[in-house]
C-alpha cells in the first residue's frame, strides 16, 4: 500500500513527522502503537515522585457538562472530551501531534487521496460499562457508524458536514434519507447505504473509503467523531429509537476507559477498561472529573489536595508570582496553548432587538478602512495579560489558521508563512505587538470617517459586544477590550458591553445582535481548508459566514466592495483546495488566500489561549490533538505525586522543541 504522496501529517517538528508519520514517503506506518521499552508500566515522572494512579481533575459545570453519550450524535466539545476515552478510533495522535496506529495498523492512499484503505488489528472488543465482553470490533462497525451519521432521521445534522464534504455519495444518502418518513429512515440497515456511499468493508480487518474529490488529508479525519465505530449489536440491544438518549450504563465501550459514574453537575468517573486493546498503554485506574460551579474554586481544591491541577486567573497568578515566599511560587507552570485560534468576527448584517437592520453599524463594517483602523489600532497586550500577565506576547495571534496544525516539506510552519507574507517577524520580541500600528490606524480611521460620513453614517459608531451575565471575569476582560477599542479615536467607536442570560448562540448570534464576537476555531482535520472553509461566500457549510458574519445575507448592491472582496477570497480558497498532487503548492495557495483575507481585515486574529497552572501533570506528555476529538484522552500521561515546578516545565518545553 505504497502511497504516492509525501505529506506532513500534523503538528510535530518536521524531522519527527518525517520519521514517525510518513513511513518512508507515504501516509502508512507499520509501527505498532506503544512499542516502547516501558510498555504497560505507568509513565515514570521526571521529578522523582511516584505516578498518580487515581487522578482527579476539574471542569466548569454548566459550560463543560457532558450531555450526550452517543459519539455519532454530538459535535459538542464538552461531550467529545469525555467520549474520546470510551471509543477506539482508527488512528490516534501522539504528544507531538503525529498520527499513530490505533485500531488501524496500516493506512494509505495510492491515488492522491481519492481512495483510502485502513488495515485493522485483531483482538479489539466492545465491552459494557463493567468491562464484560459484548462483541468484536470489526470494519463493519465503521460502516454502521457512518450510516447513522448520514441518516437524516437517525441523526439530524450532527457530524455530517465532513463526510458530505469528502466521501462519495454521502450527500446523496443524507438527502435521500431526508426524503423518507422518519419510520422508513429509522428502519434502514446498511444495505442501501453501501450501494450509495463510498465505503467498503470487504472483510473484518479491511476498511476502504472512496472520496468524491482528492482528499490528501483524509487520514486526519479518522480522529474525528464522524468516523468513529458503532456496533449494530448495541442498536439491536437498545432499539434504534433509544440510541440518542442512551446512558453511560447502557452504552458499549471500546476505548481505554468506561464511564462508571456520572452525576450531573457533580462528577464523572472513568475506570480503566481491562479489555482495552493497547496493553502497552499507561492508563489511570480511575479518572475523576469534578464539576465546579465557580471556576475560581479550582485553586482552592488544589490547595486542599482535592484535584491534581488548577488553572490560575489573573489575580491568583499575580498573588503567587509576586510573592517569592509563596508556597507555590516555584510551581507556576505555563500550559501548552489550546488548539483554538481566536478571531474577532465582524457581523456584517447586524439587527436590532426588533429585527430591523442596524444600518449605521452595517455600513461601517462594510467599509474596509473602518475595519483596518480596528485591525491596526488594537494594542491587545492588556487583554492578553488577563490570561497571561507574565508573558502576554505568548497569547499573540497573527493568523487565522492555528499555529502547529501543519508544515511545509522543509519543516516551515504554515502559520509562519502567513506571518512572513503579512510582513511581520515570525518571532515576537516579547514587548511590542507585531500588528499594532497607531499611525496606520489613525490613517485608516480618518479615511473611514470621510467615506462613511458621505454615506450618512453617524459617529461614534456603536459596537455591541456581549458577555455572560454575572460572569465578572468576562465583564472585566470586556472592559479592557472597551478601553482598547475606544482608544482608536475619541467619538469614533462607542463600545457597548451587553449581557446575555444563558446562551450566546440563542440569545445573541442566532438573532444577529452582536457587532463583533470573539470566537475560537479548532481544526476538525489537518488542512487549512478546515479553517478558511468557514468563511466562504455563499457556502452553506461555512460556519462563520452563516453563523457569525452573516455575509451571505448582505445585499450586494448595498456593499459591492465588501462582497467583491469576499468573492475574490472564496475563489482563491477554492482554487487552493483543488491542488492535491503537491502539498507544498496547496499550502502556499492557502497562505495566499489567508493573507488576502487578513489584509482586507475581514476578520481580526485575536489571541491564543495560554494560561498558567499548578499541576501534577506534564502537559507535554498528553496527546497534542490539534484536530479531531482526542484532546482529552487520558492515555500515556506523565504524572507525579510531587507537583511539577517552573523549572520542570521549562525542561519539558526544551525537550519538546529539541
Amino acid at each position: 500500500m505504497k502511497a504516492k504522496r509525501i505529506k506532513m501529517l500534523s503538528l510535530a517538528l518536521a524531522a519527527t513527522m518525517l520519521l514517525a508519520a510518513c513511513g518512508g514517503g507515504g501516509g502508512k506506518t507499520n509501527n505498532p502503537a506503544g512499542s516502547g521499552s516501558n510498555a504497560g508500566a505507568p509513565v515514570a515522572p521526571s521529578n522523582g515522585g511516584e505516578p498518580i494512579k487515581e487522578i482527579v481533575l476539574w471542569e466548569s459545570s454548566g459550560t463543560r457538562e457532558l450531555e450526550n453519550f452517543f459519539i455519532q450524535n454530538t459535535e459538542q466539545a464538552k461531550d467529545l472530551n469525555v467520549l474520546c476515552n470510551a471509543y477506539a478510533p482508527l488512528l490516534e495522535i501522539d504528544n507531538k501531534g503525529v498520527l499513530q496506529p490505533a485500531v488501524a495498523t496500516e493506512w494509505g492512499s495510492e491515488d492522491d487521496g481519492l481512495t483510502w484503505t485502513f488495515k485493522l488489528r485483531d483482538g479489539v472488543t466492545w465491552v459494557d460499562v463493567d468491562g464484560n465482553y459484548k462483541a468484536d470490533l470489526t470494519s463493519q462497525d465503521w460502516v454502521t457508524g457512518l450510516e447513522w451519521v448520514l441518516n437524516f432521521h437517525k441523526n439530524g445534522a450532527n457530524n455530517v458536514s465532513m463526510p458530505i464534504a469528502m466521501i462519495e455519495g454521502a450527500k446523496e444518502y443524507h438527502e435521500w434519507t431526508e426524503s423518507l418518513s422518519p419510520e422508513e429512515a429509522m428502519a434502514l440497515d446498511t444495505t442501501k447505504f453501501l450501494e450509495m456511499v463510498g465505503i467498503e468493508a470487504p472483510d473484518a480487518n479491511t476498511l476502504i473509503y472512496h472520496c468524491w474529490k482528492n482528499a490528501p488529508y483524509f487520514d486526519t479525519v479518522a480522529t474525528s467523531a464522524c468516523l468513529y465505530p458503532l456496533s449494530q449489536g448495541l442498536i439491536d440491544e437498545l432499539g434504534v429509537e433509544n440510541m440518542v438518549g442512551m446512558s453511560n450504563s447502557q452504552m458499549w465501550y471500546s476505548g481505554p476507559y468506561t464511564i462508571t459514574s456520572y452525576i450531573m453537575n457533580n462528577e464523572k468517573v472513568l475506570t480503566k477498561n481491562p479489555s482495552y486493546w493497547d496493553k502497552d498503554a499507561s492508563l489511570f485506574d480511575t479518572v475523576t472529573i469534578r464539576m465546579v460551579g465557580d471556576t475560581n474554586l479550582d485553586d482552592q481544591l488544589y490547595e486542599t489536595g482535592e484535584v491534581d491541577q488548577c488553572d490560575l486567573d489573573e489575580s491568583n497568578l499575580r498573588a503567587i508570582y509576586e510573592d517569592e515566599n509563596h508556597e507555590f511560587h516555584d510551581q507556576l507552570a505555563e500550559k501548552r496553548p489550546r488548539k483554538y485560534s481566536y478571531q474577532m468576527h465582524f457581523n456584517f448584517q447586524k439587527l436590532d432587538k426588533d429585527g430591523n437592520p442596524d444600518v449605521n453599524w452595517n455600513k461601517a463594517a462594510a467599509n474596509e478602512n473602518f475595519r483596518k483602523s480596528i485591525y491596526y489600532g488594537m494594542d491587545l497586550t492588556n487583554r492578553w495579560a488577563r490570561d497571561n500577565f507574565i508573558y502576554p506576547s505568548h497569547c499573540e495571534n497573527l493568523a487565522y489558521t492555528m499555529k502547529g496544525l501543519l508544515y511545509f516539506s522543509d519543516g516551515t510552519d504554515y502559520v509562519d508563512k502567513v506571518i512572513q507574507q503579512l510582513g511581520y517577524p515570525t518571532e515576537s520580541d516579547g514587548q511590542n505587538p507585531r500588528r499594532y500600528d497607531a499611525g496606520k490606524a489613525a490613517e485608516y480611521r480618518d479615511k473611514a470617517i470621510e467615506e462613511l460620513t458621505a454615506q450618512g453614517v453617524t459617529f461614534p459608531v456603536e459596537m455591541d459586544y456581549y458577555v455572560l451575565a454575572g460572569n465578572q471575569a468576562a465583564q472585566d476582560a470586556a472592559t479592557v477590550l472597551k478601553n482598547i477599542i475606544e482608544s482608536i479615536g475619541d467619538n469614533y467607536i462607542k463600545f457597548n458591553i451587553k449581557t446575555y442570560v444563558a446562551s450566546l448562540t440563542q440569545e445573541v448570534t442566532n438573532v444577529q445582535l452582536h457587532s463583533v464576537n470573539n470566537s475560537g476555531w479548532g481544526a476538525d482535520y489537518g488542512d487549512p481548508e478546515n479553517f478558511l472553509g468557514q468563511e466562504l461566500y455563499q457556502d452553506n457549510g461555512a460556519y462563520y459566514s452563516n453563523k457569525y458574519s452573516y455575509i451571505n445575507k448582505v445585499d450586494e448592491a448595498a456593499a459591492p466592495e465588501l462582497i467583491a472582496t469576499y468573492k475574490e477570497f472564496t475563489e482563491m480558497a477554492r482554487a487552493a483546495g483543488e491542488i492535491c498532487d503537491d502539498l507544498d503548492a496547496r499550502y502556499q495557495a492557502y497562505v495566499d488566500a489567508e493573507v488576502y483575507f487578513l489584509e482586507h481585515a475581514l476578520t481580526i486574529p485575536f489571541n491564543y489561549e495560554v494560561v498558567w497552572q499548578l499541576t501534577h501533570v506534564n502537559d507535554y506528555s498528553k496527546m497534542e490533538a490539534m484536530y479531531g476529538c482526542q484532546t482529552y484522552t487520558y492515555k500515556n500521561w506523565e504524572t507525579s505525586t510531587e507537583a511539577y515546578t517552573t523549572a520542570d516545565y521549562e525542561g519539558f518545553l526544551a525537550d519538546f522543541n529539541s
